[in-house]
């Protein structure tokens, strides 16, 4: 596994410590990115040892120190989407994809309050209540939908918008 990038600089141990202790110092991680990110520089500059890269010794040393925390980056990115808007099953999702593990992921989104989220993106997209706009069934309708691709229940939707416009409860689908 002796392959170069192009500058010449293929990694050895304590250049992949180094490059993993650089990146947990510059971006809040889990493990996960973490190690997608060592997999990617490994496939990019190639390994210049005789024996293999110990990636498991280089993550559990930076989670030992404290430097990497898959609990709290779960918790700091369910509150930063959540401040955005998005819905519980956003949320999962993305911290499915960091690599956090499916008990932490169920830990985090058991904290989240779906009207509370929904209402929040309701009320910074502009819909329900907040819509300024002439009362329209169609542009309700588009709302819930956009309410719905933001990862919300079909439940905490009705209730952010039922509470404005026109459009009665019963015009939403009722399971999606």
């Amino acid at each position: 596994m002796t392959k170069t990038d192009p500058t010449g600089r293929s990694l050895d141990q304590a250049s992949l410590r180094q490059l993993a202790l650089d990146y947990a110092a510059r971006f809040a991680t889990s493990t996960g990115k973490l190690r997608r990110y060592l997999d990617r520089k490994l496939r990019e500059r190639g390994w210049d040892d005789s024996v293999g890269p110990d990636m498991d010794a280089v993550i559990e040393r930076l989670v030992a120190l404290g430097y990497v925390d898959d609990k709290a980056f779960g918790e700091m990115r369910s509150r930063a989407l959540l401040a955005r808007g998005l819905g519980a099953q956003r949320v999962r999702q993305d911290l499915s994809w960091a690599g956090l593990s499916c008990e932490q992921v169920t830990e985090i989104a058991a904290d989240i309050e779906p009207d509370a989220a929904a209402e929040a993106f309701a009320r910074r997209r502009r819909f329900g209540r907040w819509d300024l706009g002439p009362s329209d069934p169609a542009r309700q309708r588009r709302q819930y939908a956009a309410m719905l691709r933001a990862g919300h229940a079909p439940a905490a939707i009705r209730k952010a918008l039922q509470s404005g416009g026109s459009i009665e409860p019963e015009d939403f689908p009722s399971d999606v």
